[in-house]
């Protein structure tokens, strides 16, 4: 396969349509993907500023993963962006780390061997005033909805957002009843296509840095000065090594890639733009557990990815086959009675003997963490022991099958204490002190 530059063209944004337009290319090919903002509200003021022209450069560089994949080519031209050696350092990290997983399972070498080749960055000196209010992303997911309903408990200002939303993040928008708002992207035909033939290459990309950088174009646009994530700190564990390091499918969910888009965002703004995980402090345990106090997504709420990808959510809400659905429904388990729990996905998914051989996975007495968005390795096994003497629970084929290895492998003190501290709140986050003291739960 031959290798070749990978080119970015200047972004181009139009003010009156609120579309935005991103070129690239690679091996003859051109691509065009666009953003559609809601004209009709945008400050076109904002849009003409050096903080905003800042960031559409970096949203180009960002979004231009999709296409660099085709080929992974070790050169990045992005010449017609200018970045700083800073921004040039985040664009790498997101071409490296963001695509771990990618490169992993296409067994290509680029960790510290890419190189990327910027214009002149801008002079930027006039501050920004953005109004104290969130853009929280949402997924249709448990974890944005426990940040909603925080955020709702300490009588935050906010309004939800998303790209292309359909399914549950649209029942799970209705149904919080706040200011909702999207952006239409649409990616070049050609491009989908090239990745499924001979020659190319195809895989994962970073969405979560994606989804960012288009919220940041947002928080500009419409006037919000904090860009809301719920990545929680299990999102930081690799799943494999691979060329010298961790592989991550959850990096741009990673505590250190939050640093990083934080800083890149807050220099190009003068700190007018705060960006920040509102769930960083938590488990997957701990956001069931928050999760678990209210029902009142029960029935419109999904974490499963297979479905979201192959209907649309048109079929059931969950699977209850993919690692997605194992991981959430067992961390739900200590907190949800077995009526309730079974309610929501349709299924007792710990009561099926095909799921023996996934959870061992899940809980590190097999194999490698899944290439999924789910939690520690650690953490499953403590949830799963958390629950092997439920009378709910202690009967399901799975709790039987792998309560005596769990026991064999980690030691009944070692999965009570790990559970332990999954449950307790980490220091280790980027939100303001104002946010995090008006937001913190309160247990009943």
């Amino acid at each position: 396969m031959s290798q070749t530059s990978f080119i970015i063209d200047a972004p181009v944004f139009d003010a009156a349509t609120g579309e935005a337009r991103f070129g690239y290319r690679l091996a003859g090919h051109a691509f065009v993907e666009t953003l559609r903002f809601p004209a009709a509200e945008l400050d076109t003021a904002r849009a003409d500023t050096a903080a905003f022209a800042v960031v559409l450069d970096l949203t180009a560089a960002v979004l231009g993963v999709s296409y660099f994949k085709l080929l992974a080519p070790f050169e990045i031209d992005a010449t017609a962006l200018a970045l700083s050696q800073a921004q040039r350092a985040f664009v790498l990290d997101v071409y490296e780390n963001g695509l771990g997983e990618f490169y992993a399972r296409n067994d290509l070498k680029r960790f510290g061997r890419l190189a990327i080749t910027a214009g002149t960055p801008r002079e930027n000196s006039v501050p920004l005033t953005l109004p104290d209010r969130a853009l929280v992303l949402i997924g249709g997911g448990k974890d944005s909805l426990v940040s909603v309903q925080l955020l709702e408990s300490a009588g935050a200002k906010m309004s939800l957002f998303a790209v292309n939303p359909k399914g549950p993040i649209l029942t799970s928008a209705e149904r919080a009843g706040l200011p909702f708002l999207t952006v239409e992207r649409t990616l070049d035909p050609e491009m989908i296509a090239l990745g499924q033939k001979p020659g190319y290459y195809n895989g994962h990309v970073p969405s979560t840095a994606i989804n960012s950088m288009i919220a940041a174009l947002a928080g500009l646009l419409y006037g919000y000065g904090n860009i809301v994530l719920s990545n929680e700190r299990s999102a930081s564990e690799g799943n494999i090594e691979f060329d010298g390091r961790q592989a991550n499918h959850q990096y741009s969910k990673s505590i250190d890639f939050e640093r990083a888009i934080r800083d890149v965002l807050s220099a190009a703004t003068l700190d007018a733009l705060e960006y920040f995980s509102l769930l960083r402090p938590y488990s997957e345990a701990r956001i069931a557990a928050l999760f678990a106090r209210s029902n009142r997504y029960d029935d419109v709420f999904s974490s499963c990815n297979r479905n979201f990808r192959l209907a649309g959510h048109d079929g059931p809400l969950w699977c209850g086959e993919c690692p997605k659905c194992h991981f959430v429904f067992l961390i739900f388990a200590p907190h949800m009675d077995k009526d309730r729990l079974t309610k929501i996905f349709g299924q007792n998914v710990l009561d099926n003997p095909d799921n023996i051989a996934p959870y061992r996975e899940l809980t590190g007495l097999s194999g490698h963490k899944p290439w999924e968005c789910v939690g520690e390795i650690l953490e499953a096994a403590a949830c799963l022991w958390r629950i092997a003497d439920h009378p709910d629970w202690r009967d399901s084929a799975v709790v039987e099958a792998l309560k005596p290895d769990l026991e064999a492998f980690y030691g009944a003190a070692r999965l009570h204490s790990a559970y332990e501290e999954f449950m307790a709140d980490s220091t280790d986050h980027l939100i303001p002190d104002d946010v995090k003291s008006a937001v913190a739960p309160h247990e009943n």
